[in-house]
C-alpha cells in the first residue's frame, strides 16, 4: 500500500519564495500535501544540505542542481528549470527613481545613496555578483559606511521597505523584490552589469511521488505567467 505523506519539504534559494509560496494552496487542494518551505541564500541553502537537513524537493541554480543530481542526491529524470531571474534595483514605493540605466548613472546612484540594501556577498547569487559591480565601479572606498548586507534577497528587501532615511537604494533578483510590500522595481542592472540566472527544481531521490506532482505543477504552462509576474522569464 502506498503511503501519501501530509506535507513536502522544500529548500529553495530565495529567489522561488514568491511562487512556491503562491502555488501552496491549490497543491495542497490537489494532492492533500501542504509544503514546508525553508528559503534562503544558495549558499546558505547549499550549506544545509551538506550538513545532512532533510528535503524532498530542491530548488538551486541550474549548475547545483545538475551537480546534485551526478552525486545521485537528485533524481536525473525529475531536473526541471522554472526559468531565470534578472537583478535589478528597488527603491522605496515612495521614493523617486534614480536613473540606473548604464554603468555611470548606477554608479552615481549608488553614490548618491545613503544606504544600499543587499543580501549576502559571501552567499547569495545577487549579493556576491554585486559586490563585484561596486568593485567594478570603483566605489567600494567610497560607500563602504553605506552598504547594508542581509542573509537574503527577501531580508534585504524588507529592511529596505521599513527603513528610514533618504535616498535608499536596494539591489537583489527582481522576484525577490516583487514580491516585498513597500518596495518597487526601478529597472534591470546595466547591461555592462547585467545578471540573469536560471533556477531550476528536482525531487529528492527516494522523495514521494507527491514530490514529482509538485516539479511539474511549477514548471508547467499553467503556472508560466504567475512565473513571469513574480520576474522569471
Amino acid at each position: 500500500m502506498t503511503i501519501h505523506p501530509q506535507s513536502l519539504r522544500i529548500l529553495s534559494a530565495g529567489a522561488a519564495l514568491g511562487v512556491v509560496n503562491a502555488l501552496a494552496a491549490s497543491f495542497r487542494d490537489e494532492t492533500g500535501c501542504t509544503l514546508e518551505s525553508t528559503f534562503g541564500a544558495v549558499g546558505a541553502i547549499a550549506e544545509k544540505l551538506h550538513a545532512g537537513e532533510a528535503a524532498d524537493l530542491i530548488i538551486l541554480t541550474r549548475p547545483m542542481i545538475d551537480k546534485l543530481a551526478r552525486e545521485g542526491r537528485i533524481r536525473a529524470d525529475s531536473v526541471a528549470d522554472i526559468g531565470a531571474v534578472p537583478t535589478g534595483v528597488a527603491v522605496r514605493d515612495a521614493d523617486s527613481s534614480p536613473d540606473v540605466s548604464s554603468a555611470e548613472s548606477l554608479g552615481a546612484a549608488l553614490l548618491a545613496a545613503e544606504g544600499i540594501y543587499f543580501p549576502d556577498p559571501l552567499k547569495a547569487t545577487a549579493g556576491i555578483h554585486f559586490s563585484g559591480v561596486i568593485d567594478k565601479l570603483g566605489i567600494r572606498a567610497r560607500v563602504a559606511d553605506r552598504l547594508r548586507t542581509w542573509p537574503n534577497g527577501a531580508t534585504a528587501m524588507r529592511e529596505l521597505a521599513q527603513a528610514r532615511g533618504e535616498r535608499l537604494i536596494g539591489v537583489t533578483q527582481v522576484t525577490e523584490i516583487k514580491y516585498t510590500d513597500g518596495v518597487r522595481l526601478v529597472g534591470l542592472l546595466p547591461k555592462a552589469f547585467e545578471l540573469s540566472t536560471m533556477y531550476s527544481i528536482g525531487a529528492v531521490t527516494g522523495a514521494p511521488i507527491e514530490a514529482m506532482r509538485f516539479v511539474e505543477k511549477i514548471t508547467d504552462s499553467e503556472s508560466r505567467d504567475l512565473r513571469s509576474r513574480a520576474g522569471f522569464i
